[in-house]
């Protein structure tokens, strides 16, 4: 009995001793190919109009790169915002556009994945870079759509800005260039805004706005400025139209029709809010509400506002009824 159970134990150690030093084997060879990627990267900085392409070169041969998946790990911050703005990219490149900001730390870190199977063999430490644009001098641009054809626009200037520039303004959409109609000045006859009306927009093409900083001494243009918008997120819409007012057995009815908009007027794109004198403000779908008045004598005031929710977020526009 003792040698049948004796060979079987020895056998079975035996095995477990080959099978252990085989996948012992296995785990050391990783450590060594990983070891085989020293990586780093070198990081570039193109300045181009009003974005700057940031790229990078990491230190992986031609089979290296092939062999595995090369991936990357983007993070800047604009220094005068605290969000962090995180990417993951397949590219060595990445256009930053600087808008109104005054430049921003990046940093970037390439990660080596096994093709077959995406596990992470190995990834590289943060590489940094800081850029600083040349001087900024226009600060808190905003800009308006309001009455389906009028816009303006309005910035502030810092301070140290020199004396001997101006500030010109223009627009393009699609391939078309606008300038500027009518300024807006302040008390150092600078131009600090713009209004221009009777213009047309192609609700959901991006407006990208040019602002120019010339210098007067020699007629140069010294920075441009660049910031895009969305037509329809700049719109202010107007209020409801043909609002009218009934009183039914005791209560108030409004019916109205959604305003006119530059961008889709579907019903289903609209939401409302009513107010009736000191009542709550209530969150309404359809083009009509009623309230039950608990005083008929009592003079009250409705007001309805409009918004686009539903399509795309817009700024209220307000209209009041008095009954």
């Amino acid at each position: 009995m003792t040698r049948v159970i004796y060979v079987p134990v020895v056998l079975m150690l035996s095995f477990f001793q080959h099978k252990t030093l085989f996948s012992t084997g296995l785990a050391r060879r990783q450590p060594d190919v990983v070891d085989e990627l020293r990586l780093h990267n070198e990081l570039q900085v193109i300045k181009k109009e009003s974005q700057v392409i940031l790229c990078w070169n990491n230190n992986l041969t031609k089979e290296e790169t092939e062999k595995y998946s090369v991936k990357y790990i983007l993070s800047y911050t604009f220094f005068d915002t605290f969000q962090e703005r995180k990417e993951r990219l397949q590219e060595n490149k990445k256009r930053i556009r600087l808008e109104l900001h005054t430049g921003f730390k990046a940093k970037v870190k390439t990660q080596v994945f096994v093709k077959e199977t995406e596990d992470l063999i190995k990834e590289s430490g943060w590489t940094e870079c800081t850029y600083r644009s040349p001087p900024v001098y226009i600060q808190n641009l905003s800009c308006i759509i309001y009455n389906i054809s009028f816009f303006n626009c309005t910035w502030h200037i810092k301070a140290e800005d020199p004396a001997d520039v101006q500030y010109f303004f223009s627009y393009r959409q699609t391939e078309e260039y606008f300038e500027c109609q009518q300024y807006i000045k302040n008390a150092r006859n600078k131009n600090i805004g713009c209004h221009m009306k009777d213009v047309s927009f192609q609700p959901l093409r991006k407006i990208i706005l040019n602002i120019s900083v010339v210098d007067l001494r020699n007629n140069s243009r010294r920075l441009s400025y660049y910031k895009g918008f969305t037509p329809q997120k700049i719109e202010k819409l107007n209020p409801p139209i043909n609002v009218s007012v009934s009183l039914e057995n005791r209560s108030v009815k409004l019916h109205w029709k959604p305003p006119p908009t530059i961008g889709s007027g579907e019903k289903k794109c609209f939401k409302y809010q009513v107010k009736i004198t000191d009542s709550k403000i209530v969150d309404v779908t359809e083009e009509k509400y009623e309230y039950l008045l608990l005083r008929p004598a009592k003079k009250c005031t409705a007001q309805v506002r409009a918004k686009k929710e539903v399509c795309i977020t817009t700024k209220f526009g307000v209209i009041g009824v008095n009954q």
